[in-house]
């Protein structure tokens, strides 16, 4: 059964992880807020929220997760070749904003996209108080890629 967290009380713990669902993978609460108290409270417990605007908070923890483990990371031929022509520049946390409002943007294969207005802002409210930062990618003075997530302690959820 789905636990349904109280939208009036932001320090209430989420369930334990074991009663996450299987299918579908992984939910595990829905309701509360986006504030940030909630939003770090999940993601120190390996819980993210997902949902479509017509949808209440939905509180996912699906296994398997992705670790990538930057030790652990290879990168091919082909990608250092395109590294070393000097193509594009990094920075981190120069434009979280429009980071975030293109990630929202629908693509042409998809019918919507899950990264809301109450999402947009929540996350944009981490960033201000320095828990959410964005990777971004230029070419030239061009934004043409990017990420945003939820960093705690040596851990960046993106």
């Amino acid at each position: 059964m789905l636990h349904w967290l109280d939208i009036e009380n932001d320090a209430e713990p989420f369930p334990s992880l074991d009663y996450a669902l299987e299918e579908p993978n992984g939910l595990l609460a829905a309701g509360g807020t986006l504030n940030p108290q909630r939003l770090l409270n999940a993601y120190r417990c390996g819980i993210f929220p997902w949902f479509e605007e017509d949808q209440p908070i939905l509180w996912w923890s699906p296994d398997p997760r992705l670790v990538l483990k930057p030790d652990d990371l290879h990168i091919s031929r082909s990608l250092k070749k395109c590294i070393n022509k000097n193509l594009y520049s990094c920075t981190v946390d120069k434009a979280f904003n429009e980071v975030i409002v293109a990630c929202s943007t629908s693509r042409k294969e998809q019918q919507g996209t899950w990264i809301t207005d109450s999402m947009i802002d929540a996350y944009q409210t981490l960033f201000t108080l320095g828990h959410a930062h964005s990777v971004e990618v230029w070419a030239d003075e061009k934004l043409v890629g990017g990420l945003y997530g939820v960093s705690i302690g040596q851990v960046f959820f993106g």
